[in-house]
């Protein structure tokens, strides 16, 4: 890989003729940087999908191609992402819809809106996984359809697709009004009673570790239900009877739902397994006394759970900060803090609880500024960088603790150009520190100089614009390839290099 021209593919400042000249020469990997341009003309985009085929399948993607400028034929990646764009002809589908090869036909299933009798031809398949893979994406009567047929692997896939109909979706998890499946993939391949081995030696087999079957199918079975638990268009009354159900897996996805009644919720606060307990704990369907209850779990994902569910008490979340490691995160019940709220958190006497308040950005300046002296080092970190502090309040801040916070000053984005020197030049050196000023927008030559001594922060440092453009012409050479693909990406390099860099 040439990480030189990978990285003057996606320099800003390259003119067009050299954009032309890399297109000539573009191998897969100059091709990426070069379909990322947001300059590419439709002519360039043309060029680059013609000698690269990689590249025109991102350009589909993100249209930059149309159905005019690709030849089916020749690019049938390309012309299947426009298919599911639907940006592609109507014919295309129903030349794919018979291509030898599978993986094909499986990415023609998963398009929307195709013609009918591609997708009665696609239904018919031959080969069980475009068969699935139509079940997976298609319409609610051709779900509906699907939801009957033979294969397991097919109806697994319907009970997924949340275009299903739910009284389809009931009969799949109760099996009334269906036929029995007959196949699934294990025993279209093994003789059955089988059960695949977790560590299984044969190099070309793809099933699932744990996958059985001993006529009933009853893995694909299990994966059918724990889809149609997850979809949410499968009706309440249906899913009641898995609470007690062995498959912890599938109580888990019970947990989940946000159609829970409140007896249900009751039986699954008690489960065995704190994975389900700590989806419960989440769902904002429990009530405010399995809240409580929930909040003296013993488990730590249990109680981290139910600081992110959005109808969690302020009290019961004051408690959870103070015991459990939450993590830098906007929690949904402080995002809708009233602000009555918002005062009384900022008033709090526990650290933790301003900590998660200072994750708002849409704080009032008065609590701001309150938080911003704040005598404790994890909240000042948590306001640090939010705009709107002046230089001043974020000087203060080192001022008073220092490397605990210089990091998060840096990534202010109104950081001062000087204050971002005295930051590059602070004594002990801040590693993090180094890294967010080499990425900061204020950041100076000087700053950037001193970043540059980071093994973490060069390559960061050598794609800012105001690095001198001798040292960017210097970095080309250095001995990290992440640094040379970053310094040719600099749209501060000399126009007059780049042409001597370019074939």
């Amino acid at each position: 890989m040439n990480h030189v021209l990978c990285g003057l593919a996606a320099n800003a400042s390259l003119p067009s003729e050299l954009v032309d000249r890399l297109i000539a020469v573009a191998d897969a990997d100059i091709a990426v940087d070069l379909a990322g341009r947001a300059d590419l003309s439709q002519a360039q985009a043309i060029a680059l999908a013609r000698r690269v085929e990689e590249s025109a399948v991102h350009l589909a993607y993100e249209g930059r191609l149309t159905a005019a400028d690709v030849d089916p034929a020749a690019q049938p990646q390309v012309a299947l992402i426009l298919l599911c764009e639907r940006a592609g002809n109507p014919e295309w589908a129903r030349s794919l819809a018979a291509d030898p090869l599978v993986e094909r036909r499986e990415k023609l299933a998963a398009c929307a809106g195709l013609p009918s009798d591609v997708v009665d031809k696609l239904a018919a398949d031959s080969d069980v996984r475009v068969v699935a893979e139509l079940a997976l994406w298609t319409t609610p009567e051709v779900a509906a359809r699907l939801a009957g047929h033979p294969h397991a692997e097919v109806r697994r896939a319907v009970a997924a697709n949340e275009a299903t109909p739910p009284a389809v979706l009931a009969a799949l998890i109760t099996g009334d009004g269906l036929p029995p499946a007959q196949r699934c993939l294990v025993c279209d391949r093994e003789v059955t009673p089988f059960v695949h081995e977790p560590q299984c030696p044969r190099p070309d087999c793809d099933l699932l570790p744990g996958a059985s079957c001993d006529g009933s199918h009853e893995s694909t079975t299990h994966d059918m239900q724990h889809a149609a638990l997850r979809n949410p268009a499968t009706p309440t009354e249906a899913v009641i009877g898995f609470a007690d159900h062995p498959s912890m897996l599938l109580r888990w996805a019970l947990a989940a739902r946000p159609d829970l009644p409140s007896t249900l919720c009751r039986r699954l606060v008690a489960d065995p397994s704190p994975g389900v307990r700590a989806e419960l704990a989440e769902n904002p369907a429990i009530d405010d006394a399995l809240i409580r209850a929930l909040a003296d779990d013993r488990d730590h994902d249990v109680r981290r759970g139910l600081a992110h569910n959005p109808q969690v008490p302020l009290d019961v979340l004051a408690q959870l900060a103070g015991a459990t490691k939450i993590g830098a995160t906007l929690l949904p019940r402080i995002a809708a803090a009233t602000p009555t709220e918002i005062e009384e958190l900022a008033r709090s006497t526990n650290p933790a609880v301003r900590v998660l308040l200072a994750q708002r950005r849409d704080l009032p300046a008065e609590i701001h500024d309150v938080l911003a002296t704040d005598p404790d080092a994890k909240v000042v970190n948590s306001i640090a960088p939010h705009p709107g502090l002046s230089a001043a309040q974020l000087r203060a801040m080192v001022d008073r603790h220092g490397v605990r916070v210089a990091a998060k000053v840096a990534a202010n984005p109104d950081a001062t150009p000087a204050l971002l020197e005295d930051l590059a030049r602070h004594e002990p050196p801040v590693q993090k520190a180094f890294r967010e000023i080499a990425r900061h927008r204020h950041a100076t030559a000087p700053a950037l100089l001193a970043c540059l001594a980071d093994r973490r922060a060069r390559p960061l440092a050598a794609r800012h614009p105001a690095l001198p453009p001798s040292v960017i012409v210097e970095l080309l050479t250095d001995a990290d390839w992440q640094v040379r693909e970053a310094a040719a990406a600099n749209p501060s390099l000399p126009p007059s290099v780049m042409s001597d860099l370019v074939p």
